[in-house]
Order: structure tokens, then C-alpha cells, then sequence
């Protein structure tokens, strides 16, 4: 990869490229093996994928971004927006690279983060390893103060107790610092007036308030959130603002908006203050993608598929609308199991997440059985067929050993694979131990990688009581249609949309993305004692409150607001999200609040609880623009058989031989033509496997919809 130059142009098109009446659109995501770059101006889409630079991501991003626009030939001035999102805050918490820091809380409960749930995960693992916490315990200090659930003050803030704390902290070199006292949701001025004193003592360094980043009940929760915040704090604030730095430097005068992990956009200073909520922010992108997909294309039940290079992501998507969630766990460290990783609450999209990329690693387990992941050869050095130094089989070098993959097209030519070294790698890993030559290793490994796939797949389903069956998979990412066909037959699907430049799905999702953030509240009430009152203040103070940071980027745009409450049975420890009205809430809504409740509850569980009172426990405002509609939409006049200019030798697993298929170039299949499998379906960027056994026809939109013919 050439080197970025940090002068006025960056080495792009001259300045009689701009079109000044025109303003471009950019997006841009960070994944873990690749960056992926889409630019749309002047009703036309360009879009690069680099490999991700991870010892400074912003500058695999400024290559990628500017190679779309010398395809554009326009300057960065041309540019009206630049969306981004990143793996940056992910990865710091899973690797564990976080600032240094330190957590002040309540004399008491400084051994929170470490008791946690106080159950285990894995119930009859003897070896049973527990995350550990971002803050150390000696970096925990306790203080005596006493907030009641109510908010009233039983202990006030013991302030001389501080500058002892401050000089520990002072010799401990820390860099950031989480404060989560008792209740502070109730009430918060016990933690701002501790902001007051740390603030002034340490010059410096960053602070979060718990009230702040996740006011609601729950100390464990809140005070882990609060942790992941701080933790991950100075890195974001830093990387943030050199990427500023330089995009000005570049030439761009737009506004700068990052991907929140709910799906909304948020300000550069908004992102500062809570990075934690773009732990999600790519995945989020492509979850956008497919909801926009299912609203345009009439598809009320979906499933979301984006494979890239290190993970693939599940997400369903229903009536339009990706799933939402307030509960997620990042960095778990045993079996992708729930219990296992730290607990954040913040506004997420719903979905499973595992290590199932082009990049994650094959191997033989104890006994000499194929398993796929979660390891991941990433960016660096990458797959062996990459050439980068890599020596592992990975899931991409099945895909070229078996001639899925066409090695000198890979990335759109930038970057030539080597099918000798993936075979070399596949066979001597793989193969050689099992008896099997390098393609039956490479088709177990494609098959291993499929059904783990399939499996999170299934487990995601009975949790959230869907039927994937009756699901249209919409796939993309680097990885996704080479392998969502087989995956769908493993579900029981049988229809695949493979959108336009599906290989970049996440980046054009951003594109799609409203400005938008949301604000939550904890305060219990029942629906036979609906305090309606006290309730409307609390919303509307929340709805100003969320308006104000949403107006701020929204340039003039019409706001959108989606409120709800999360309910529950009394003595229950977990809620169901329900919507509330638009409007000021009566003591009438508690009875259709509680009926709604309870139809949600049977479908997930199967029965209703009539005479157990209702419990409403944490409210949401959630703020936004309105998502903007790409899509083209018009109707196919004539179907036509399509016909291959070439073929490539394939193996297919079934006939258990090497098979010359129809190769088709995308850019030659128009809206009407159809083929059946087997065959591939190749772009700059990604491959479309369609096996034996489906027919694939082109959208007037140009999206590849396959389907099963049995």
C-alpha cells in the first residue's frame, strides 16, 4: 500500500475535477481485515476496499477514500458528508489496549465489576476463567457517599477523602477515569460535583459519569459501561481528532458524522464524549442496508448476512426495522458464550456476531476434527494467500483453493492472491493430516465455516423467537455471497438477495443512516399505579434533550422521534421493550401498554401472566432524521437467459470433481436475465457462488435474487 501524503490535495484529482453544485457523499468503515470506501455523486456509486492499517486505521481510510474519488475525478472540497465507522473501540476492549483506568464509586462496592452476576456462565466447566475487569482492583477507589433509589442524599459526598485518592492517581499515571456511584440515575450531583474535583486536580485526564453514559438501574451494568467508556476514551478522543486534523488538511470542509452501534449518526464531539456507543458501529451499517432492502423490496421477515474478513454478522430484520436492544456484551472469551464478556448497555443493533470471516483460521482440534475460528489472521499479516507472511489456512484460502475465488481479480486487482501458497497451506494444516488432498480440505473447511454459521444462526432464531425459514436472506460483505446459498439451504431458506455492491454493504448502510441519538431514563411504576404525570415531565425532558444534540447535525432536517419502555412482570429480573405513543401519555395507556406487554411475552415465551401486576422499568427517546432512500425503482420489461463469456474450474464437493461452471461479470448481467447453478457471479470486489439446484434472476434494481428450484 502506497503512502498517504499529508498535504493540501492527498494526492488526488486537481481542483478543476470539482463540480461545485454537486455535493458528494462519502462513507467509510474500518473492519478488521479490510476498509471498506463508498462515494455517491452525481447519481453514480464508487467504492474501494483496502487492507485495514491497524497501527494507524485512519490511513488505510484516507487511501481508500482516495482512490473513490480519482475514480470520481472530484476533489475533497466535492465532498458534502463523510460518515464513518470503526472496529477501533471493539478491538481496544477486546485486546485489551485501552488508557489506563481508574474507577471511584460508592464505600462499599468498589468489588462490583469483579462479583458480577455471580453465576457462572458454564455451569460444570471446572477451569471456568471469568472475564477480567477493565479496572484493576487497586485502581478501584471507594468513597463515602449514600444516594437512595428515591435520589434522595442519605450520605453526603465525603470530599476530604480526596486528595488522597487524587495523588494515588497521580502516581498510578492514570489516564482516565470511570465514576459510578450508588443511584446516581436518581440522582447525579454527587458524581458531577466528584467530576468538579478530579477535574481540577487532574488536568488532563478524561472522566465519565455513570448517570451520564447509562443512567439506569443495575450497578454491575452501569458501572462496566461506565468503565468500557473511560477505558476506551483517550484512544477514540485521539484517533478522533487526528483523523479531523488530517481530513482538514486534505481539503475537506464537510461535517465529520461516526456510526453509533444503534444504527443512528452522531457529531464528533457526541462521539468523544461516548465512544462506547460505537462498539457496533459497522455492523450496525449493514443491518441499515438490509432494512432499507426489505422496506423497498416488500420483504417483512429477513435475515441479515454479512460475512467479512474477521467475523459475520446475523441480525433479523422485521416489518422493515432491524431488531434493537439496550443489552450487548463485547469481548467474550469463552465458546461465544452469553455471561462470558463484558456487559454494556447502551442502544444496539440486535444481532450474533462470531468469528466467521474470510480471515479466521482453520485448524485441527484433539480429535483431528476441523474447527474454523474465532482466530483471525486479520490484516496482518492475512491469509497465505495474501503473501503477506501469513502461513495459517484460512477460510479465504479454502475459497481459492477451490477455485471459488479468481486470484487475480481478488479486491479488484489490487491485490493478487497466490493459489499455490493457499493450497500449500490448506494440505499441509489440513489435508495432509486427514489422508485428503487440497481440495476435500478446503471443501471441509468451507463446510465447517458454514455450519457454525448456520448454528449461531439457529441459536439467534430461538432466541428471539423467529423461524429462519420463512426469512429472505439479504447477503453481503466480502464474504457473504460466496457463501449465503449453502448457508440458506442449512436454514431451510429459499431465497437470497444479493444487493449491489454487496461487498461494501456496511459502508453503504452508513449512506442510508438518519442522524440520531437516544436517551434513557430508569423509573419504576405499575400499570394499576400509573403515575401518567411525572412520567410525561421525564419524556419530554429526555425528548428536548435528545432534540438538542440531534439538531445540532442535523442541518435543517425534519426530527423523527420513536419512544418506548422496557416492562416487565413484578419480581422479574428481565423486560421486553414496548412502544409508547407519540403523544402525552393517560392513566388509559397503562391497560394498552400491559396488553401489548403481554402479546410480546407470549410470542416469545408462550403464555401470559394475568394476575401478576405489570412493571415499567426504563424509558427511551430516541431522536433522528429521517433515513434516506437510495434505491432506483422501476419495473422489468423483458427476461432473457443470460450467457457466460467464460468458465472457471471449480470443485464441487457433491460430484466430488473439478468442474468447469459459467463465470458471469456483473457489469454484463441487466435487469431480466436469468441462469442456474452451478455458476459464479464475479465483481471488483466480491463472488456470488450460485450451487447446483438454484436460479438466479436480476432485480430491476440490478440486486441478484437466487432461489431454490427444489
Amino acid at each position: 500500500m502506497r503512502a498517504m501524503r499529508a498535504d493540501a490535495d492527498f494526492g488526488m484529482a486537481p481542483l478543476k475535477y470539482i463540480r461545485p453544485m454537486e455535493r458528494a457523499r462519502l462513507a467509510a468503515d474500518i473492519g478488521g481485515t479490510f476498509t471498506d470506501v463508498v462515494l455517491e455523486h452525481g447519481g453514480r456509486r464508487h467504492s474501494a476496499k483496502v487492507l485495514t492499517t491497524p497501527r494507524a486505521p485512519e490511513e488505510g481510510m484516507l487511501e481508500g477514500i482516495s482512490r473513490v474519488l480519482e475514480a470520481a475525478r472530484l476533489a475533497p472540497s466535492g465532498v458534502g458528508v463523510l460518515i464513518h465507522g470503526t472496529t477501533l473501540a471493539t478491538n481496544a476492549l477486546i485486546e485489551r489496549k485501552g488508557a489506563k483506568t481508574a474507577l471511584l464509586t460508592t464505600a462499599g462496592f468498589r468489588d462490583v465489576l469483579e462479583m458480577g452476576y455471580e453465576k457462572r456462565y458454564e455451569h460444570y466447566d471446572l477451569d471456568l476463567e471469568l472475564p477480567a475487569p477493565l479496572v484493576p482492583r487497586e485502581l478501584r477507589f471507594p468513597v463515602a457517599e449514600r444516594i437512595t433509589a428515591k435520589g434522595e442524599v442519605r450520605t453526603p459526598l465525603l470530599e476530604s477523602t480526596f486528595e488522597k485518592i487524587i495523588a494515588k492517581m497521580q502516581q498510578e499515571k492514570v489516564a482516565a477515569v470511570a465514576i459510578g456511584f450508588l443511584h446516581s440515575y436518581a440522582n447525579d450531583s454527587h458524581e458531577k460535583r466528584a467530576e468538579k474535583l478530579l477535574a481540577a486536580a487532574l488536568p488532563g485526564v478524561w472522566v465519565t459519569l455513570s448517570s451520564a453514559v447509562c443512567p439506569e438501574i443495575r450497578e454491575y451494568e452501569r458501572f462496566s459501561t461506565a468503565c468500557a467508556n473511560a477505558y476506551v476514551q483517550p484512544l477514540m478522543a485521539s484517533y478522533l481528532e487526528r483523523l479531523a486534523a488530517k481530513l482538514k488538511r486534505g481539503g475537506f470542509a464537510c461535517p465529520l458524522y461516526l456510526m453509533t452501534s444503534g444504527g443512528g449518526l452522531t457529531t464528533l464531539e457526541t462521539a468523544r464524549r461516548f465512544p462506547v456507543r460505537l462498539v457496533e458501529s459497522g455492523p450496525a451499517g449493514g443491518a441499515i442496508l438490509s432494512a432499507g432492502l426489505a422496506r423497498e423490496n416488500g420483504l417483512d421477515e429477513v435475515l441479515s448476512f454479512d460475512m467479512g474478513g474477521t467475523t459475520a454478522k446475523i441480525c433479523f430484520i422485521g416489518n422493515g426495522r432491524p431488531e434493537q436492544s439496550r443489552k450487548f456484551e463485547v469481548a467474550r472469551i469463552w465458546r461465544n458464550l452469553k455471561g462470558s464478556g463484558l456487559p454494556l448497555r447502551i442502544p444496539v443493533t440486535e444481532m450474533v456476531e462470531i468469528g466467521a470471516g474470510g480471515g479466521s483460521i482453520a485448524r485441527l482440534d484433539e480429535m483431528q476434527r476441523i474447527q474454523v475460528g474465532p482466530a483471525s489472521a486479520g490484516a496482518e499479516p492475512g491469509p497465505a494467500c495474501y503473501g503477506s507472511g501469513g502461513s495459517e489456512p484460512t477460510v479465504t484460502d479454502a475459497n481459492v483453493a477451490l477455485g471459488r475465488i479468481d486470484p487475480d481479480a481478488f479486491a479488484g486487482g489490487t491485490l493478487r492472491l497466490n493459489r499455490a501458497a493457499a493450497e500449500h497451506a490448506v494440505l499441509g494444516r489440513i489435508g495432509r493430516p486427514l489422508g485428503m488432498d487440497a481440495a476435500w480440505a478446503a471443501a471441509g473447511i468451507g463446510e465447517i465455516v458454514e455450519e457454525n454459521m448456520a448454528s449461531a444462526a439457529r441459536v439467534h432464531a430461538i432466541e428471539r423467537g423467529k423461524a429462519a425459514e420463512r426469512c429472505t436472506m439479504i447477503a453481503f460483505g466480502g464474504g457473504g455471497p460466496l457463501h449465503a446459498a449453502r448457508l440458506a439451504e442449512k436454514l431451510g431458506m429459499r431465497r437470497v438477495l444479493v444487493p449491489v455492491d454487496a461487498s461494501v454493504g456496511s459502508a453503504v448502510g452508513f449512506l442510508r443512516a438518519p442522524v440520531a441519538f437516544e436517551v434513557v431514563r430508569s423509573l419504576r411504576a405499575r400499570d394499576d399505579k400509573f403515575h401518567f404525570l411525572e412520567i410525561n415531565k421525564m419524556l419530554k425532558q429526555m425528548q428536548n434533550q435528545a432534540t438538542a444534540i440531534v439538531a445540532a447535525g442535523a442541518l435543517g432536517a425534519k426530527l423523527k422521534t420513536h419512544r418506548a419502555v422496557e416492562m416487565r412482570y413484578l419480581g422479574q429480573g428481565h423486560e421486553i421493550s414496548v412502544p409508547l405513543p407519540e403523544r402525552a401519555l393517560t392513566g388509559k395507556d397503562a391497560a394498552k401498554l400491559r396488553a401489548e406487554y403481554e402479546s410480546r411475552y407470549e410470542q416469545q415465551f408462550g403464555l401470559r401472566i394475568s394476575d401478576v401486576p405489570v412493571e415499567f422499568l426504563t424509558w427511551s427517546v430516541n431522536v433522528s432524521t429521517a433515513s434516506l432512500d437510495l434505491s432506483i425503482k422501476n419495473k422489468i420489461k423483458n427476461k432473457a437467459k443470460a450467457t457466460s463469456k467464460s468458465k472457471r474450474k471449480v470443485f464441487d464437493p457433491v460430484s466430488g470433481k473439478q468442474e468447469n461452471i459459467p463465470s458471469f461479470l456483473r457489469q454484463d448481467l441487466a435487469p431480466g436475465m436469468q441462469f442456474a447453478g452451478p455458476a459464479l457471479v464475479v465483481e471488483p470486489q466480491t463472488t456470488t457462488l450460485l450451487p447446483r439446484g438454484w436460479r438466479c434472476s436480476v432485480a430491476a434494481t440490478r440486486h441478484l435474487i437466487l432461489e431454490r428450484m427444489k
